[in-house]
């Protein structure tokens, strides 16, 4: 779930701009280029990922014109190259969605906030989680971190876009129609979590190394 045109109050697009790009600022803090200098397969996968989920976002609903349904892939992301890289990609995603005239550039900091920050923020303490707290099993970190946490990620985005809506919306039809898109919620997840996981565990089968957040010396060679 994105906006596509603004029916938020400007405090709310201002607060939503200034925390995106904090979080950006801190992901760049953390320098992830320097895995990607160092690794020339790695620049290639992240690369086309990133436009692969470009063309993915074209896939959408859009019943009214402010609001669009579509798959996020920010899970996915997280877990194969890390937050810093995910958070990265998903903003070069969202400029590329406002350049091509998709979504309107004021609602830049909203989307990122949205379909980024707090969907890569769940899957990251869902991995900690895995990673810290349960046994290490392949089918654990895969059903947990891809389906459970995809599903999980893509409530908490979407409860965000409603939550802002409801809280900021200059429109008292738009906050009525973001209340009774929250009853979409629940059909969003599942497709989400499906599509997560079986791409990861693909991934896991054929090449474990390409999951930043998967280590296959705990989880295969250990077993």
């Amino acid at each position: 779930m994105s906006f596509a045109q603004s029916v938020l109050a400007p405090w709310a697009l201002l607060l939503t701009w200034l925390v995106s790009l904090s979080v950006l600022a801190w992901m760049i803090w953390l320098r992830p280029w320097r895995v990607l200098i160092g690794d020339v397969a790695l620049q290639h996968r992240w690369l086309a990922a990133t436009l692969a989920v470009v063309l993915m976002w074209q896939l959408r609903a859009q019943a009214v014109d402010w609001l669009t349904l579509h798959l996020v892939f920010t899970v996915l992301m997280t877990l194969v190259f890390k937050m810093p890289l995910a958070l990265i990609s998903n903003v070069l995603i969202n400029v590329a969605m406002s350049a091509i005239g998709r979504n309107e550039w004021v609602l830049l900091g909203a989307n990122v906030l949205v379909t980024g920050i707090v969907p890569a923020v769940i899957t990251g303490l869902v991995w900690r989680w895995v990673d810290r707290r349960l046994p290490d099993n392949l089918m654990i970190f895969l059903f947990v971190c891809g389906f459970f946490g995809a599903a999980l990620a893509t409530l908490a985005g979407g409860l965000s876009a409603v939550l802002l809506i409801m809280v900021a919306g200059t429109d008292s039809e738009a906050v009525y129609l973001a209340q009774e898109y929250a009853r979409f919620l629940p059909l969003l997840m599942p497709s989400e979590a499906f599509i997560t996981g079986m791409l990861l565990s693909i991934l896991l089968v054929y090449h474990p190394s390409w999951v930043a957040t998967f280590n296959d010396r705990r989880y295969i060679d250990s077993q």
